[in-house]
């Protein structure tokens, strides 16, 4: 078995750390978001903040799986740019829900983002089950988002 190294652990920790906190940044629950109508089911606001952490401890840790089980420096190569996509595509839906006041535009990107979810889970499956493994719930709470993002755009619409 492959050790895991504290230089992957370092690398995996500050990009997801990097990650929660521009997302956080990003997120303002202010005035506008607080006059959209939401379901009632919507968790409370309160509660994505641990959400969120988990998910990112968790991809943090899928991230190292699958570098230690990556045999190649293409392989490796694909671990970064998956995660890195991923990363990019999630500070996107926040800027266009949050910042650019468009859930409209962010129901879109969302489905983007889910097969950016999917993509490492099918690809790292393979060498590193539990690097796949540990993309599940990430899965599960961008499915669960993306069905939060239609309803609120549902019962808010028309954006512009």
């Amino acid at each position: 078995m492959r050790r895991i190294s504290w230089q992957s652990v370092l690398v995996a920790a500050s990009a997801a750390t990097l990650v929660g906190t521009l997302g956080g940044v990003l997120t303002d629950t202010g005035l506008w978001y607080q006059s959209l109508t939401k379901p009632s089911w919507q968790p409370p606001d309160w509660a994505f903040a641990p959400a969120w952490t988990l998910i990112f401890i968790l991809a943090a840790v899928s991230a190292i799986y699958a570098w230690r089980d990556s045999y190649t420096p293409a392989q490796r190569r694909w671990v970064v740019v998956l995660f890195t996509l991923n990363a990019a595509l999630n500070s996107l839906w926040s800027t266009l829900f949050f910042v650019v006041k468009r859930p409209d535009w962010a129901l879109i990107e969302v489905a983007v983002l889910w097969l950016s979810v999917l993509v490492p889970i099918v690809v790292f499956w393979r060498r590193s089950r539990t690097a796949s493994l540990y993309l599940l719930p990430y899965l599960a709470w961008v499915s669960f988002a993306a069905f939060l993002n239609y309803t609120v755009v549902r019962l808010n619409a028309p954006f512009a």
